[in-house]
């Protein structure tokens, strides 16, 4: 016991063991697919705290996993009999509104740094449900809202904290450890432990925007409008088409509660008084069933969807990014979508095209520049009995769809069993990833992810 008496005295954090209180608690993460058994878990409460938790586990041998928000989808927040760092004691974003900047903390979720920026006015690219985590999203690349207007979150990213593999402390950022901070903007979490982000932010306060339902019959018109739209609209203009079960919400007429329903979700984040104007070319597409459209501020749009996507579902996705979006792909989205296994499951198609091709697809690590759309089927679902039903019809949409894709997908949408599309994933990036993942972890001490080897 003297190691872990040492860990636990060394350590700011909560430190839990089996048998702790709040032992269960803390080991579970939001996909329920995984319920693995750490040896320890270390509830960091700063750099100090990573550090010693990381010496611990390479004194003791054992494998280390990294839980940021705890929204990975693989189930890479949590190991059995190994050692779980958990930033969620580090969510603390500090904004300078003078030079528009927000620092953030490796635990800190969207959520969190919506409601600091918020009060003044600025924003940047998160995602689409609160509780995600800033700095697993933004080291997988970061999709959100706003990325036709301001990029990806990565491309926001101004400077990083790392704590690398041999417990050394680094600042990352175009001025030291470039190189890393090159591999960082898409990497994943493949080269150390990220306790603090710093973010460029823009002026975006309130939005015009929310989620309309269209006939799934009309699907095919809803995809084909948007795919056109979306190729020159304004920058400032977010969203993406999507497949839902429509929910027991107020808007939505109670006889239709239940049913599967072709979206969009869109938000406006330029002048507020073209808004409704904006927002009003989906309407051209078809008739609308039902919608829940309006100002609003832009964190209320970040977390309108929480309540689908509850801790404790089972998860299972699949993504592929998409150069264009044919009438061949539009008909294999058709022949799946309607089977939704559950009001939690979706399918989005992101677009990332505007400030997201600006940058060269050999400037950062996220690859596909030339991509117009993210795509992810995410299988969601609260029993587990329907486990084996929902990954069958995640996996034969997957195939269907992915003739009509590019070979790589979004690694921050992919499941556990997509290793082997790693290469894929960053194309001519690749190699210049393994490089530098044999300079800052050359033993793969952070292989619980998509893993790039070194």
């Amino acid at each position: 016991m003297s190691a872990i008496e040492d860990l636990r005295e060394n350590t700011r954090g909560q430190v839990f063991t089996a048998g702790d209180d709040g032992y269960d608690a803390a080991r579970r993460v939001n996909n329920w697919m995984h319920d693995k058994r750490p040896q320890v878990i270390v509830r960091c409460e700063n750099a100090g705290d990573v550090m010693t938790a990381i010496d611990y586990a390479r004194t003791e041998n054992l494998e280390l996993s990294v839980r940021g928000g705890g929204h990975s989808v693989p189930g890479f927040g949590t190991v059995d009999d190994g050692v779980v760092i958990d930033l969620s004691g580090m969510r603390n974003v500090r904004v300078d509104p003078v030079n528009r900047t927000a620092r953030a903390g490796g635990g800190a979720t969207w959520g969190d740094f919506n409601a600091a920026t918020h009060a003044f006015g600025l924003a940047t690219t998160g995602g689409i449900i609160s509780t995600t985590g800033v700095g697993g999203l933004t080291l997988g690349g970061g999709i959100g809202y706003l990325a036709r207007g301001l990029g990806l979150s990565c491309d926001n990213l101004i400077s990083a904290d790392v704590v690398t593999a041999d417990g050394k402390f680094l600042i990352a950022s175009e001025k030291e450890n470039d190189d890393l901070f090159w591999a960082l903007r898409g990497g994943g979490g493949n080269f150390g432990v990220v306790t603090a982000l710093e973010f460029r932010l823009a002026p975006v306060s309130m939005i015009y925007g929310g989620p309309m339902f269209f006939e799934m019959s009309d699907a095919a018109a809803v995809l084909t409008g948007f795919r056109e739209l979306i190729k020159d609209a304004p920058e400032q203009l977010g969203g993406f088409p999507a497949f839902q079960i429509a929910p027991p919400l107020p808007f939505i007429p109670e006889n239709r509660h239940g049913e599967p329903f072709a979206a969009i979700v869109g938000c406006w984040a330029g002048d507020l008084e073209e808004g409704e104007s904006q927002i009003s070319k989906f309407r051209e597409f078809a008739p609308v069933m039902a919608e829940h459209v309006g100002p609003m501020p832009y964190p209320a749009l970040n977390g309108a969807f929480d309540a689908l996507v509850p801790p404790g579902l089972q998860h299972y996705w699949k993504a592929n990014f998409v150069t264009e979006l044919t009438d061949e792909a539009i008909q294999a989205h058709l022949r799946h979508a309607p089977g939704l296994p559950a009001v939690n499951s979706t399918v989005h198609i992101y677009p990332i095209n505007g400030a997201c091709h600006r940058v060269t697809p050999d400037g950062t690590a996220f690859a596909y520049r030339d991509a117009n759309f993210a795509t992810v089927i995410a299988g969601m679902w609260p029993d587990p009995a329907q486990n084996e039903a929902g990954i069958e019809w995640v996996r034969s949409y997957y195939d269907d769809v992915a003739p009509h894709s590019e070979a790589g997908g979004y690694i921050n949408f992919m499941a556990e069993d997509d290793q082997g599309r790693i290469r894929e994933n960053y194309r001519q990036n690749y190699d210049r990833l393994v490089e530098v993942k044999r300079k800052y972890d050359p033993a793969n001490v952070f292989h619980l992810n998509q893993n790039i080897a070194p």
